[in-house]
């Protein structure tokens, strides 16, 4: 499968005012993915407001009012295309507070675009933004120097801040990083490539996007299927067969292919891989099929099905990064509820090893967490899970956590 038509899910991240629904605007306007009647509408508001050029981030701008409430944890997903490719750019609030909403995004993204003010350089946001990134595992980022046209379009200025953004990048093992000069306003260097950076070889922002080679499963080697349904039909036609369906995870499986079936750890063969349009003799990572297996075994909904050459951990005891998205504290003294793949157990935290200032990277110890803190956290949990590492594996490495009295989510975490 080629680039052509394959999705790729990006955010932005920049503070208030470094741009980004003038970024978002242009793009979509200059990639022709806004209709006629939008644009004339803004049109009409930019000369309301006595401006010269037509304002773009009036395209993006509109839900600001909801989101200015922060009400909800609140990601405005837009989708457009070019003819070499589908995008969802996932915007997410510049705002401090809104490390959560950072998290959301950014979990399925492929790419982050983070803006910097060519004036202002390297923020604390910007490095907040950074952090976050890397604690997901977004495996490319472009550092996109905007308002480059508020320093006469300066190489110099341009450098030193690349220089500045890769060392702190580096700190966090992060390598991928692409550096863009632009000026969303003007459209240097977004879709076209405008007159007035010349010094600059490399491609545009959008011929980043188009180009970028997407890993979307990183762990191909190992096969991860948590259970999410056994399917027990019990008709006429079907009254022996026994299904279990769900989605693969990561890596591919074969009829014929020995599983093991953990927590278990009893083995068998594929029987059948049965899908909705026929039976197939190979399905892969993100196939949702029905696997039904060559002996009986006690199979229930949360066990996973598992091959290849690493096995995943079966406990009931693991580390993680956790990221708190309720306004009501962490309380250690009381049970929650883990989700975690197909699998729902009450688990408790047996304690904050420690919470990073996402600005400086320094670890503090606390007794508590509040709304978008993140923190190393050791936890117990009543029935054990199955998982890798989050590095390894973002599905089978990841978890949300629920109050079970409101029934909310009030945390996202990352298996150490």
């Amino acid at each position: 499968m080629g680039n052509t038509m394959q999705l790729l899910r990006f955010i932005t991240a920049g503070s208030v005012d470094d741009g980004k629904s003038t970024l978002i605007g242009r793009l979509l306007h200059d990639s022709k993915s806004i209709f006629e009647d939008q644009f004339s509408a803004i049109s009409k508001t930019s000369e309301k407001r006595g401006m010269a050029a037509v304002d773009l981030s009036l395209l993006t701008d509109g839900l600001q009012a909801e989101r200015e409430q922060g009400i909800t944890i609140d990601v405005a997903y837009r989708y457009f295309a070019t003819p070499k490719r589908k995008f969802i750019i996932g915007d997410t609030p510049g705002h401090e507070q809104y490390t959560r909403n950072m998290v959301t995004a950014a979990s399925t993204a492929n790419l982050v675009v983070i803006l910097v003010d060519a004036r202002k350089g390297v923020l604390v946001q910007t490095r907040r933004h950074t952090y976050l990134a890397s604690l997901v595992g977004i495996p490319h980022i472009v550092l996109a120097v905007n308002k480059m046209d508020m320093v006469d379009y300066s190489e110099a200025r341009f450098n030193e801040i690349c220089t500045e953004y890769l060392a702190f990048a580096a700190q966090l093992g992060l390598h991928n990083i692409t550096c863009v000069p632009l000026s969303a306003l003007l459209g240097d260097m977004l879709v076209d490539r405008g007159d007035n950076l010349d010094w600059y070889q490399g491609a545009t922002l959008m011929n980043l996007l188009e180009d970028v080679v997407i890993d979307y499963d990183v762990n191909t080697a190992d096969f991860r299927y948590p259970v999410q349904w056994v399917c027990r039909p019990q008709t006429e036609e079907y009254h022996d067969f026994r299904g279990f369906m769900g989605r693969i995870e990561a890596g591919e499986i074969a009829v014929g292919d020995e599983i093991t079936v953990l927590p278990s750890g009893r083995t068998s063969k594929v029987k059948e891989i049965v899908t909705y349009d026929g039976k197939l003799q190979r399905a892969y990572a993100p196939q949702s099929v029905t696997l039904t297996l060559e002996d009986e075994i006690d199979i229930s909904r949360g066990d996973m099905f598992v091959s290849g050459g690493a096995k995943p951990k079966v406990a009931k005891e693991f580390e993680a990064m956790l990221c708190w998205l309720s306004e009501t504290p962490l309380d250690k003294n009381r049970k929650y509820l883990v989700k975690h793949t197909t699998r729902t157990a009450k688990c408790l935290f047996s304690s904050i090893e420690y919470r990073v200032d996402v600005n400086t990277l320094e670890q503090h110890s606390t007794a508590t967490l509040n709304m978008n803190d993140i923190a190393r956290v050791a936890m117990k949990v009543q029935q054990p899970l199955v998982f890798d590492s989050y590095v390894t594996d973002r599905a089978t490495g990841s978890f949300i956590v629920i109050d079970e009295a409101s029934n909310n989510t009030v945390a996202a975490g990352m298996i150490a």
